[in-house]
């Protein structure tokens, strides 16, 4: 389990932005040492928690209640539903995960579905804020581990579409590019490991496929990552020379064709992957956000078929 759900699991009303304060100053530790976020815990280990007083307000548990618009709007965006999970169309512009100045967020709106901490939906992954397209949430933490274990394993076949600036050659290939984390003014950000950072980096692979082209300007891609990185897709078309259109972090947004909108042009299409009940496959795909069937149209590029430009 990762250590920011474990903590959802021990400490449910900690605020997300809290533990990150926690853990950048050192004071939450396992085995000893300093933690991320994304540190995954093994039996045996021993997580030190600092004091959080029960009477600090922000530490009170409080139900989330949700709004009638709250729950239209979620019913709105699931594409896939059964007693043991859900898979969402997550529109653009939308986070994942609360954070400093970020109250309105997705896994806000999941903790109004459940009764307490045990049974509340957990997000099995991940996208970034303004990525849209399919994410896997669980309904029940045992759910949860099993397709946690799935992605770890690398048994979940996820495709996204993106759009380009200029045509990839070769048309097809594979991006194979460590990555590692450099600040900068416009926030977070990812870049291609230098000699000597090897301890920092972390491996990223992911595979990439034109499906069609307008001119020199604008390639439609389909893209497979094998691994899982913070901006790894958007990193690695920075990196071969070809970042993703509005991409502002990844040079994208820099002299857009005229009439295409200055949002990212990333979605995750489709994900795949074995039932957590071991009964057959879950296969679903998300259609298009607005922004990117308006760049579609204005290139000429026709998605008909739910598996165009998928890479097996």
């Amino acid at each position: 389990m990762r250590l920011d759900r474990w903590f959802k699991s021990h400490y449910a009303a900690l605020p997300h932005s809290r533990l990150e304060k926690l853990l950048r100053t050192g004071q939450v530790r396992v085995n000893g040492g300093r933690a991320k976020a994304s540190t995954r815990l093994a039996a045996g280990q021993t997580v030190r928690v600092p004091p959080l007083p029960a009477a600090a307000p922000e530490l009170v548990p409080v139900k989330q209640v949700l709004s009638k618009a709250d729950r239209d709007f979620l019913a709105s965006i699931t594409l896939y539903e059964d007693d043991d999970l859900m898979v969402l169309n997550k529109p653009q512009g939308l986070a994942v995960q609360g954070g400093t100045k970020t109250t309105q967020h997705l896994d806000r709106l999941l903790e109004g579905l459940g009764d307490g901490p045990k049974t509340r939906p957990r997000l099995v992954h991940r996208l970034d804020r303004d990525t849209s397209g399919v994410l896997v949430v669980a309904k029940r933490r045992e759910v949860a581990a099993k397709l946690g274990r799935a992605f770890q394993t690398r048994s979940v076949r996820k495709i996204y579409w993106a759009l380009t600036k200029g045509v990839p050659r070769p048309p097809q290939g594979k991006i194979d590019a460590a990555l590692v984390k450099a600040g900068s003014p416009e926030g977070d950000r990812v870049r291609k490991a230098r000699p000597g950072e090897q301890k920092a980096a972390q491996s990223a692979v992911t595979y990439y496929a034109v499906v069609d082209r307008a001119g020199q300007t604008a390639a439609w891609l389909s893209l497979k990552p094998v691994t899982g990185r913070q901006h790894q897709l958007r990193a690695h078309m920075e990196i071969l020379g070809y970042p993703i259109l509005g991409d502002e972090k990844y040079q994208g947004d820099l002299d857009l064709p005229a009439g295409i909108d200055n949002k990212l042009h990333l979605h995750a299409r489709r994900i795949s992957f074995p039932h957590p009940s071991g009964k057959g496959v879950v296969d679903v795909t998300a259609p298009l956000p607005d922004h990117m069937a308006r760049a579609f149209a204005a290139f000429g590029f026709e998605a008909r078929r739910t598996d165009e430009g998928d890479i097996d």
